[in-house]
């Protein structure tokens, strides 16, 4: 029986995970068209991406003069901005919001499309760690799916699926330990940041790549998955396993244990989110190789590595403590990629904006998450004008 191509839109087109998912949808144009497509302000790779799909609507963070959109298909709408996304996400004939673009911008319009019932593919850390009660809550009453495409909460998902949640003991959240997993603190002092854009195993963007070198990231996940699946951070734990080989395990209360492994390649979560329940025969290279070496798995370090320490802590304070936490960390991780600050400081930076801004410990609007964030950014921005440029 024919059925009809899924609709997807996709917000941060250009970006990895975007890239990744129109490769995966550009194999199966039987199963699935793009309604729409959202960049910041890469218009030229906008432009080449739509020429190739053919989106009803296209968007941008902000408006562009009329010759730089030469070349853009006639049926294709230009639009700008949250409105613009709004628009997007609301495309016609939209079934699937493919949530990549990174930063808060897309808060607003994903909430509005889980609450139209869209499923939400999720790729944005910040929406589950800043708003993730009202993202989680949207899905729910408009009765759409809430999928994730982070390869370590896919894992996670495809391993309670036919299972109980309260037979579910604790999650195992894996972490490859990053390009520092070996590094004295005093080497780290000294990082560059080539080195720590050299990730061992994942090819990703500068700014998750940086998370994962503070391991900030997996503090990140730890609470995405809070929300995502249910469970309190003392049931999340973190595991050092630098093969990524196992993307995760939920332990069971019975000792059981269930583990996802697969090769390291992001368009096995993302397509599974966009199939789901179902599968895509991507034909892979397999995990053959895989499984030939030893699999190594450890505690991390929270005193080497202070930033997921941190990350524990507003989760555990709730309210609007893991929206500062979050602002504070992508401006310290954006002035240490601008070579402003060292590697050590990000944590740092985190921690003073953490204990002078003040985290609400109710979060009850959206308005207070995002006054939240604000307030966060410029202490942050205070804090970072009175470090001094390091030298050598």
């Amino acid at each position: 029986m024919n059925r009809k191509p899924s609709g997807v839109a996709i917000l941060g087109a250009t970006g990895s995970i975007g890239l990744n998912a129109l490769d995966v949808i550009g194999r199966f144009p039987d199963r699935f068209r793009v309604t729409a497509l959202c960049a910041g302000k890469n218009v030229r790779s906008l432009l080449a991406l739509a020429e190739k799909f053919r989106p009803s609507v296209l968007c941008l963070c902000e408006p562009v003069a009329p010759s730089r959109l030469k070349g853009l298909p006639s049926r294709t709408r230009v639009v700008f901005g949250e409105e613009g996304m709004h628009e997007a996400v609301a495309a016609k004939g939209t079934d699937i919001v493919l949530a990549a673009a990174s930063g808060v911008s897309s808060i607003r319009p994903v909430i509005a499309a889980a609450g139209a019932g869209k499923r939400i593919a999720l790729a944005n850390k910040e929406l589950l760690v800043m708003a993730g009660k009202f993202l989680v809550e949207a899905s729910r009453l408009g009765g759409g799916e809430l999928l994730p495409v982070d390869s370590e909460h896919s894992a996670i998902f495809q391993a309670i699926e036919g299972h109980r949640r309260e037979d579910i003991k604790r999650i195992l959240l894996t972490a490859s330990g990053g390009p520092f997993r070996t590094w004295t603190v005093a080497r780290m002092r000294t990082a560059t940041v080539a080195d720590a854009l050299g990730h061992p195993t994942w090819r990703m963007g500068a700014k998750i790549t940086i998370d994962s070198a503070t391991l900030m990231n997996k503090g990140l996940e730890m609470i995405e998955a809070a929300w995502l699946f249910g469970l309190p951070p003392s049931r999340i734990d973190v595991v050092v396993h630098p093969q990524s080989v196992v993307h995760s395990m939920v332990e069971y209360r019975d000792g059981g244990v269930i583990a996802q492994l697969g090769p390291a390649d992001m368009r096995i979560p993302i397509g599974y989110a966009l199939s789901w329940p179902g599968r895509l025969p991507l034909d892979g290279p397999g995990i053959a190789n895989h499984l030939q070496g030893a699999w190594t798995f450890g505690k991390p370090d929270m005193r080497r590595f202070p930033a997921l320490a941190l990350a524990y802590t507003a989760a555990e304070a709730g309210g609007t403590a893991p929206a500062v936490l979050n602002a504070a960390n992508e401006m310290a991780v954006e002035a240490f990629l601008a070579g402003r600050i060292r590697f050590t400081d990000i944590a740092r930076i985190v921690a003073r904006t953490i204990e002078t801004t003040r985290c609400g410990s109710r979060s009850d609007t959206l308005q207070a998450v995002l006054d939240a964030d604000a307030a966060a950014r410029e202490e942050t921005g205070c804090i970072l004008s009175r470090i001094r440029i390091p030298r050598g």
